[in-house]
């Protein structure tokens, strides 16, 4: 299967999963790395990279 790098980039690119309840966000990397992003949900900063699979 190709891989589209438009949609690869839509899915994957800076978007993070909160660790607490789950929720998808969308940020720049350099801020969820500085503790500067938070959950809207939940309200913590404990943010992953979303996993390909």
């Amino acid at each position: 299967m190709a891989k589209i790098p438009e949609a690869e980039a839509r899915l994957f690119k800076n978007i993070f999963v909160c660790k607490e309840c789950k929720s998808k966000i969308r940020a720049p990397p350099l801020k969820v790395f500085a503790k500067k992003i938070r959950c809207r949900k939940c309200n913590s900063n404990a943010l992953r990279p979303v996993r390909k699979k």
